[in-house]
C-alpha cells in the first residue's frame, strides 16, 4: 500500500467474510490482515491463501486497514480482486 490513494482505487473486498469468499473462488490476487483482528480468522485466512498461493501483506492495525480503504470503520482483512 505505497501509494497514497491506499487501497480505494483497485478492486478490493472488505471484511473477513468476503475476503474469505474471494480467496476460496479464486479470485483474490493479494490479501490485506490487520495484525490485531481475530486471530481464528487470521489463521483461517493465511491457511486458504497458502493454499490458493495468494499473497498475503501484513497491516498494523484494523484502523488503519480500513483506513486505508476508504471506511470510517476498521477493517480485519481486505482482499484484492483480479480484474
Amino acid at each position: 500500500m505505497s501509494n497514497d490513494k491506499g487501497l480505494q482505487d483497485a478492486h478490493v473486498k472488505i471484511g473477513a467474510k468476503q475476503t474469505i469468499k474471494v480467496v476460496e473462488l479464486g479470485q483474490a490476487t493479494e490479501v490485506y490482515v490487520a495484525e490485531d483482528a481475530d486471530q481464528r480468522l487470521v489463521s483461517k485466512i493465511v491457511s486458504l491463501c497458502s493454499k490458493h498461493n495468494v499473497k498475503i501483506t501484513y497491516v498494523d492495525t484494523m484502523q488503519h486497514l480500513g483506513k486505508a480503504c476508504g471506511i470510517e470503520v476498521g477493517a480485519a482483512m481486505a482482499a484484492i480482486i483480479k480484474q
